[in-house]
């Protein structure tokens, strides 16, 4: 690839890595949104939310296209062809990360509809440090790509515990709540579904993690315990 070609093909994939990360500002936004309207049960925050996930859908679709297009013209080498496949496999997973936060969106609304009050002894903001550290995950894994810093992304590995902990934990203290007074059976179970959709929020800052390591080194560590995935990128 000649100079002139090389310098195009570095600006094309300037220009998706950016959208990238633009499209996993906004799937961020969502789920803070989100968690928001569940906390303080506001459904006019929780309609914004499910009116701007087309946004993200559309941005998948358009990112799509963009490496359609930049690998029927380019020819890339390994590693930048690995960094085109990492990017549509982690804009599917963004894409994924918006519609966790459209679901936890129409929870509230069905909460809200439900006659739901804030002063109901259930746990809603007991989800808010679940979230935190979902977002937290995925914050530090786009920032992660933004710099290909497999450090970073190897952070966002190890503390993927962290989520699966604190949902477990959920889980307990929504069946207790459930048994002791049967009314909140009801907004409980919804709350089942909103811990689980956090949750998958950091799943897919996990996977995300793991594109990283893929790209700056090549190395396919889906499903690896994390202590051989440290051996294997030293």
């Amino acid at each position: 690839m000649d100079k002139h070609l090389s310098t195009q093909f570095d600006t094309e994939l300037s220009t998706v890595s950016t959208r990238v990360l633009e499209m996993g500002g906004l799937a961020e936004s969502q789920v803070n949104r989100a968690v928001y309207a569940l906390t303080h049960l506001n459904g006019e925050v929780a309609s914004e939310v499910l009116h701007d996930e087309d946004r993200i859908n559309r941005m998948e679709v358009e990112i799509d296209g963009e490496l359609s297009t930049i690998i029927a013209r380019r020819q890339p080498t390994a590693r930048d062809l690995r960094l085109l496949i990492a990017i549509s496999k982690t804009i599917g997973n963004l894409e994924r990360v918006g519609d966790e936060a459209a679901r936890i969106a129409r929870t509230v609304q069905r909460l809200i509809n439900a006659g739901v009050s804030s002063r109901m002894r259930v746990p809603i903001d007991d989800l808010s440090y679940e979230s935190t550290l979902a977002t937290e995950s995925l914050r530090r894994a786009l920032d992660a790509f933004a710099r290909l810093d497999v450090n970073q992304a190897l952070q966002v590995l190890r503390r993927d515990n962290e989520i699966d902990v604190e949902f477990e934990g959920l889980m307990r203290k929504l069946v207790t709540y459930m048994m002791e007074d049967p009314r909140t059976i009801t907004a409980s179970i919804d709350l089942v579904f909103v811990a689980k959709a956090i949750e998958r929020v950091g799943d897919h800052a996990k996977n995300l993690a793991e594109q990283i390591i893929y790209i700056v080194k090549g190395a396919d560590i889906r499903h690896t315990p994390l202590d051989d995935v440290e051996s294997a990128i030293k």
